[in-house]
């Protein structure tokens, strides 16, 4: 095997992630015991464009069903969470986690002059940008830059994917996208691998091969750090068969073993919902809905959910009204949920959507996005939101 089969082969190429330097791992070991207690972030996306109307339905407003005569939730069907607003029958899983209080659900949640694109919209949930503005960093890599005290290796900022969201990358720093810490583990511990390391250093000064083999220095180091703290626990709790589910058990292993990580990010896609909406929305909101309790439950019964919050976002909403083909098409503002123990705020954050003062057929939004990074950013990873978005937010009160 040669030099570029084996790293087309391993994917190091594609994984577009930064590790931990090989000469900084004694400082990794030390770091290990620098924080007994502290806070995980863990971010859902949507991808798609979920429809937020046909998942928190607006069942106490007549308008939702002149709009939506044969895609609308029949109001005996809703999981009634107050007299206007209720949970789509397909998220009777998360009923339990309402009741319990671990959950907030926050209406029409946007930003000015919207786009419909799916790239450029979910670029600007990612980024945290207005509209009009083009960042090559996420937020959430912005906030590993930030040289927050936590922010000193890359495993800070887990994505459980073959590779890396924009919203994890940094100006200088990079969170690590990988599925299964057994296998990169695996692949860093390959005879080819370690002799490439051995033998190559030469090519560390060349521009393009060099960070490279620094990536390839740096993944070494991460990969044996994850792999050896995370296999020391071995979740009890029952998880669905679903690509999902196994994305929530892997960070809750992560979380529940002491992984030294900050943010998690994970996605469940398929929700461009044009066509025969129904059926293919009602099976993901399933997926995520049975997915997320038990996550949270896994959480509850280690002890950590007080120490975690969860949020999931899609890059917008769809129209009010259904097209002609039983499905829905690009909208705007759409909900957001946050999960947690500690939540100060529970239930139903702000007023349901006012679907009679819309804007030319979409919602309006009433809380800018930016505002909810901004409160886990101050309140949560305790940092000034205002560094890491480039203005200054409000903060809101669900922590």
């Amino acid at each position: 095997m040669n030099r570029r089969t084996f790293l087309r082969n391993t994917g190091f190429v594609a994984a577009g992630s930064l590790f931990v330097p090989a000469f900084m791992k004694p400082l990794e070991a030390m770091a290990l015991d620098e924080l007994s207690l502290y806070k995980n972030l863990v971010v859902i996306q949507l991808s798609g464009g979920n429809d937020g109307l046909n998942t928190v339905v607006p069942f106490g407003n007549d308008i939702y069903y002149q709009k939506r005569k044969s895609i609308a939730i029949k109001p005996d069907e809703v999981i009634k969470l107050n007299d206007m607003q209720g949970l789509n029958p397909n998220m009777a899983a998360l009923q339990e986690i309402y009741d319990q209080g671990w959950m907030t659900i926050i209406n029409e949640v946007g930003y000015p002059n919207p786009d419909r694109s799916h790239f450029r919209s979910m670029d600007i949930w990612q980024t945290g940008s207005d509209s009009n503005q083009f960042l090559s960093t996420g937020w959430i890599g912005r906030y590993l830059d930030s040289n927050c005290q936590t922010c000193k290796f890359p495993y800070t900022a887990i994505e459980v994917d073959d590779s890396l969201s924009l919203a994890m990358k940094g100006e200088t720093k990079k969170g690590i996208a990988l599925k299964d810490p057994a296998a990169l583990f695996r692949n860093t511990n390959d005879p080819f691998f370690k002799a490439m390391l051995q033998n190559d250093k030469e090519h560390l000064d060349e521009d393009n091969l060099g960070y490279l083999y620094k990536t390839m220095i740096e993944t070494s180091s991460s990969a044996s750090y994850i792999q050896n703290t995370s296999k020391i626990y071995q979740s009890k709790s029952t998880y669905p068969n679903s690509g999902f589910a196994n994305q929530l058990k892997t960070v809750s292993k992560f979380i529940s073993s002491g992984l030294k990580t900050r943010v998690y990010y994970v996605s469940l896609s398929g929700f461009d919902t044009h066509v025969n909406q129904v059926g293919q929305q009602g099976n993901l909101l399933k997926q995520y809905s049975e997915g997320m309790a038990a996550f949270l439950k896994d959480l509850k019964t280690n002890n950590k959910l007080d120490d975690t919050l969860v949020i999931t976002f899609s890059e917008f909403g769809r129209r009010v009204e259904q097209n002609a083909s039983n499905g829905t098409d690009h909208g705007t503002a759409n909900n957001m949920f946050i999960f947690g123990g500690k939540l100060k705020k529970q239930g139903i954050f702000n007023a349901a959507p006012n679907l009679s003062d819309l804007d030319t057929g979409d919602l309006k939004y009433q809380l800018d996005f930016r505002q909810v990074y901004g409160t886990i950013l101050d309140k949560w990873l305790d940092v000034n939101n205002a560094d890491i978005l480039n203005k200054k937010f409000n903060t809101l009160d669900f922590i």
